[in-house]
């Protein structure tokens, strides 16, 4: 193979100059680009009064785009057809292709190497958070300028291997959702066979407690310790912290409450509800917003056991959810505590979690072995781009 010539981007590219005067009114698509190659998108749709200029570059498809700031960090590509018209600041140098010589797509893959983000890092300069892009270094970088014959073989081949890299993700994004899945229908059969007792209205077997948001034009409300429970935080079956804490004052002067230890939390309004009912057990002393419900457990019914029957019948929970204003989903507190729980004694209940923790040990170690199959893909890319830039694919 014969070597081929590293040429300087400044002899590929001719700088845009498209600068449009926009009416304020005139409501523009303003783009940005993000990190570590992964494209031009749009950041937002508004006027140039609200975005408070109205003078930007216009950007057309297939000109390289990169990020004075950002260039470090790998946010540089070719615009797509679908942003062609759109618009930048002066943050993102936008530059025409010879595509005489050089085949844009050639430049966007190599733009994703680690080399061409090393070589953007060397031609930045400045102060703490203050660091641009230089474009006079940028024009000097070196790039590998193959045939363009080869520069396309080269592109169909990446665009080949990343086409089977991406099936692949989405092979395992749908492994993931199964291995959910599988576990709910493991618990659901184990529960089923309890047969004996009689399913018995939750109202009969809790005591509800609802929650509520201090206000946030109190600082000294949202720096305590106590956690805050919301939606989002509802990605665990066991709760022991949260994103936001309150303090004591917040749960003395407003509908927050302190919630103890061994109830079950639940969502009961949001868009997650969609296709979910999170619950989970209350590890520590916390509140919860509005959007929640705690449910504590009388005498004789296990959190653990509670929590875990309601993932099992989460078929049954959605379909008692209801779309209420603007498309939301609620889970009405009647329909909640009218929804039936087979209740058995409490040896059995604990045989029965026992049972399901081993199961979902089980079914996590499946997880392992997926999420370590998928560190080994996700790292095929950057091998396979090296290879390409130096002519061994």
């Amino acid at each position: 193979m014969r070597p081929w010539p590293v040429v300087p981007l400044g002899g590929l590219l001719t700088k845009s100059e498209e600068w449009v005067k926009l009416d304020p009114l005139a409501t523009i698509t303003q783009v940005r680009v993000q990190w570590w190659g992964q494209g031009a998108v749009v950041r937002k749709t508004a006027t140039a009064a609200e975005l408070g200029s109205d003078k930007w570059l216009s950007i057309r498809w297939n000109q390289f785009l990169i990020s004075r700031i950002d260039a470090r960090k790998g946010a540089a590509g070719i615009v797509p057809r679908n942003l062609h018209g759109a618009f930048v600041s002066n943050d993102f140098p936008a530059f025409n292709i010879d595509t005489e010589r050089l085949e844009p797509q050639f430049l966007d893959w190599y733009s994703k190497t680690a080399r061409f983000v090393e070589d953007c890092n060397s031609a930045s300069e400045g102060t703490t958070n203050r660091v641009r892009l230089k474009e006079d270094r940028f024009s000097a970088m070196r790039v590998p300028l193959p045939p363009l014959e080869e520069q396309r073989r080269i592109v169909g081949r990446i665009e080949a291997l990343n086409e089977k890299i991406k099936n692949t993700r989405q092979i395992s994004g749908q492994l993931e959702e199964a291995r959910r899945k599988l576990w709910m229908v493991l618990a659901r059969e184990c529960l089923i066979r309890i047969g004996a007792a009689h399913p018995t209205p939750l109202k009969e077997l809790v005591t509800l407690i609802g929650g509520g948001t201090p206000s946030k034009g109190n600082p000294e409300f949202w720096q305590g310790k106590f956690p805050w429970v919301s939606p989002k935080d509802m990605k665990r079956r066991t709760i022991r912290d949260s994103a936001d804490h309150i303090s004591d004052s917040a749960i003395n002067g407003s509908a927050a409450k302190l919630i103890e230890p061994g109830a079950v939390l639940i969502v009961v309004r949001g868009m997650i509800l969609a296709h979910t009912v999170p619950s989970a057990v209350l590890a520590v002393p916390a509140t919860i917003n509005q959007d929640m419900k705690a449910l504590v457990p009388r005498s004789g019914l296990s959190p653990e056991f509670l929590s875990m029957y309601l993932w099992a019948f989460n078929t049954e929970l959605l379909a008692l959810v209801e779309r209420s204003t603007h498309d939301t989903r609620k889970l009405e507190t009647k329909n909640l505590l009218g929804f039936p729980v087979v209740v058995p004694p409490p040896d059995v209940q604990e045989a029965v979690c026992n049972k399901l923790r081993q199961l979902e040990d089980q079914v996590n170690q499946i997880a392992g072995h997926r999420r370590a199959a998928m560190r080994e893909i996700e790292a095929l890319m950057p091998s396979i781009l090296n290879q390409a830039f130096s002519g061994q694919l």
